[in-house]
């Protein structure tokens, strides 16, 4: 028998704004119930829509060095939108599963993309968008552009919100946006399928009470 692998996890994403949240996210290892986790990231050339058809092949040589894979990607964007978020997470986790990595790798795919998870009740959201002193406030103004129904959390359209918000209070857009709010907003606000999924696979992996393992 080979030897177990002795880092904790690789992760694949189609750019730096996914590896900030993760990053961001993997800062709070008691928040998660986990241990702390050392991942190391690559970023996939043909972004979302390398990291659903080709994960397999670009970590295959990671198989003995890791424990664990994660494979991260936005529905909008790789190629394959009418399918469900399940479905394209299955059909990763399948080729990567016959690839060599078994059941130690899984695919969160984020429905419709990053943005979602920017959206919560958290005062952070503000802060970090560049309305934390502008009146009207954030939701108020959200409402009466249209961008947002009174009583809703989500937009319809996360990222093009994302992106009217920060123009309407002239900040630039940033990965460090999406490391903040990962840093900062509490887990149980965010309410997101792919998110809980995510939570899930990490306790599963990484749960506090349990020791480092090859499998």
């Amino acid at each position: 028998m080979g030897e177990a692998p002795e880092e904790d996890l690789v992760v694949l994403v189609p750019g730096r704004d996914e590896q900030a949240a993760l990053e961001g996210l993997l800062s709070r290892p008691e928040a998660l119930g986990i241990r702390p986790v050392g991942p190391v990231f690559y970023r996939h050339p043909d972004r979302d829509a390398g990291c659903l058809l080709r994960a397999h092949l670009f970590l295959r040589p990671q198989v003995r060095r890791f424990r664990h894979a994660l494979v991260l990607f936005d529905r909008v964007g790789c190629g394959r939108e009418p399918r469900s978020r399940e479905e394209l997470e299955a059909e990763v986790q399948s080729r990567m599963s016959a690839s060599g990595w078994g059941d130690r790798a899984a695919a969160v795919v984020i429905d419709p993309e990053l943005e979602a998870w920017v959206w919560s009740d958290s005062p952070h959201v503000a802060e970090e968008l560049g309305w934390a002193r502008r009146q009207p406030a954030l939701d108020e103004w959200l409402v009466a552009q249209g961008l947002l129904t009174e009583g809703q959390v989500k937009p319809p359209d996360p990222k093009e919100t994302v992106h009217r918000a920060l123009r309407e209070a002239a900040k630039g857009r940033s990965s460090a946006i999406y490391a903040q709010l990962a840093e900062t907003v509490g887990l149980g606000r965010c309410v997101d399928p792919a998110f809980a999924k995510l939570r899930e696979v990490l306790l599963r992996w990484f749960a506090a009470d349990r020791p480092a393992s090859g499998h």
